[in-house]
C-alpha cells in the first residue's frame, strides 16, 4: 500500500482535473497529475527556422545611446 494524502480543491480545479484525466486516459487523479507534470517538463521543439521568410536582424548604427 502506498502512502497517500488528501488535498482540498475548488470545484473548478476538480473539473479541470476530470478533463485532464479523461484526455490523458489516466485511471486516477494521481496519474493525471503525474501526466500533466511530465508534459510540463517536456521542452518544445526549437522555433529556429519557423519563419524562413523573415529578414535577418541587423542593428541600426544609431540604435544605442552612448
Amino acid at each position: 500500500m502506498s502512502d497517500t494524502t488528501t488535498i482540498q480543491l475548488s470545484l473548478e480545479v476538480r473539473a479541470i482535473l476530470d478533463r485532464i484525466k479523461k484526455e490523458s486516459g489516466a485511471r486516477s487523479y494521481a496519474a493525471a497529475i503525474l501526466w500533466l507534470a511530465k508534459k510540463a517538463k517536456v521542452v518544445e521543439h526549437s522555433q529556429l527556422g519557423s519563419l524562413p521568410k523573415l529578414k535577418t536582424f541587423e542593428r541600426d548604427k544609431h540604435d544605442r545611446f552612448d
